[in-house]
C-alpha cells in the first residue's frame, strides 16, 4: 500500500518571498493588477509553486497554514517583546493575503488560523498527527528555519536557497549540524533570532553554541553542569554569560519551542487534506482571476 504525502505550506512565508521578490525598487502603481485591481504579482508565485509541488512531489494531500493575530498570540501574552520589531506590512502584500485565502477557498484547499498560534505550531500538529496516525510522510514548505525541530523519519523540509531548493531530511539535517532535530531549538535558545526577537542568551554565538548543545545534548543539560561546576574547561570562558544569561536562555526556549498539540487543529479530519481539486479546475479558476495558467499536474 502506497502511503500518502501530505505538503504543509507556511503561508506567509512563502506568499511575503514572492512579493518582496518580484516587487524589488517598485512602487506599488508598478506592480501587475488584474481586472478587477488586485495585485497578482506575489499571489502568481504561491500558486505557481503550490501547482508545482504537487506534481514534482506526488503529493495526495495539502493544507496552508496561517498566522493567528499576533497579539492574542500564547507567547505574545507572555511575552510582549517577542516578534515587538515588526514592521507594518505594504498595502499590497495585505491585499494580496486576502485575495489568496479566497483563491484556495474557491479551490477547496484546505487553510487554516488559530486564535493564539502561529501557522509554525499549525504545521507542527498536522506533520507529527500525519506520522503518527498515516504513516505517511509529510514535506514542509518554508524558510522558517525554526521548523528544523520537526523533521524526523517521515518528515523533511524544503528550503529556498539562492535559486535552488534544499531538502532537509533527517541525515542531511544530521549531517550538516552533527546534531539532532529535537536540539535545534537548544542551540536556538543559546543563540537567539533577531528576526523574532527571540534574546537567546547575550555573549553566547554560534562558536559556542553548538559545542555546547553537542557536548551536554540540551539546554538542560548545560546548566546541570554549570550548576554542578563540571563545565569542561573548553567552555570555562562562556561560565559567567550563561549564568548571567540563564534567565533569558529558559525564555528564548519557551518562545522557540514549536507547539505540537493545538486543541483545534487535533480534531481537524485528516481526509479532509486530501487534494480535491482537479487541473481543469485550477485552469478554470486561475483564469477567472487573470493569474498564471498552472502547469499540468
Amino acid at each position: 500500500m502506497t502511503t500518502q504525502r501530505l505538503l504543509l505550506i507556511d503561508g506567509f512565508n512563502l506568499l511575503s518571498r514572492g512579493y518582496f521578490a518580484t516587487s524589488f525598487n517598485k512602487e506599488p502603481e508598478e506592480l501587475p493588477r488584474n481586472g478587477e485591481g488586485r495585485f497578482t504579482n506575489a499571489v502568481n508565485v504561491f500558486m505557481t509553486k503550490l501547482f508545482q509541488l504537487i506534481r514534482e512531489q506526488n503529493i495526495d494531500s495539502v493544507h496552508v497554514s496561517w498566522d493567528g493575530k499576533r497579539n492574542e498570540g500564547f507567547r505574545n501574552q507572555e511575552y510582549d517583546f517577542y516578534k515587538a520589531q515588526r514592521t507594518d506590512l505594504p498595502e499590497p502584500l495585505i491585499d494580496q493575503y486576502h485575495f489568496l485565502t479566497e483563491i484556495l477557498a474557491d479551490l477547496q484547499v484546505p487553510q487554516s488560523s488559530a486564535p493564539g498560534y502561529e501557522a509554525d505550531d499549525i504545521m507542527g500538529t498536522l506533520a507529527k498527527r500525519w506520522g503518527n496516525e498515516r504513516h505517511g510522510d509529510v514535506i514542509l514548505y518554508s524558510n522558517d528555519r525554526d521548523l528544523f525541530q520537526l523533521i524526523d523519519e517521515h518528515i523533511s523540509q524544503r528550503v529556498a536557497k539562492k535559486k535552488q531548493e534544499v531538502v532537509y531530511d533527517l541525515n542531511l539535517f544530521r549531517e550538516e549540524f552533527d546534531l539532532l532535530p529535537s536540539q535545534w531549538v537548544d542551540v536556538k535558545a543559546l543563540l537567539g533570532d533577531s528576526s523574532d526577537n527571540i534574546p537567546g542568551c547575550p555573549g553566547v554565538g554560534e562558536k559556542s553554541a553548538y559545542p555546547l548543545i553537542r557536548h551536554y545534548e540540551s539546554l538542560t543539560g548545560v546548566y546541570k553542569a554549570l550548576e554542578a561546576d563540571e563545565l569542561d574547561p573548553v567552555f570555562k570562558r562562556y561560565r559567567k554569560n550563561l549564568i548571567e544569561g540563564e534567565e533569558l536562555a529558559r525564555i528564548s526556549y519557551k518562545l522557540a519551542t514549536i507547539e505540537t498539540q493545538v486543541p483545534d487543529i487535533n480534531q481537524m479530519d485528516l481526509d479532509a487534506l486530501n487534494i480535491g481539486f482537479s487541473h481543469s479546475q485550477a485552469l478554470d479558476l486561475m483564469k477567472r482571476n487573470e493569474l498564471r495558467k498552472p502547469a499540468a499536474f
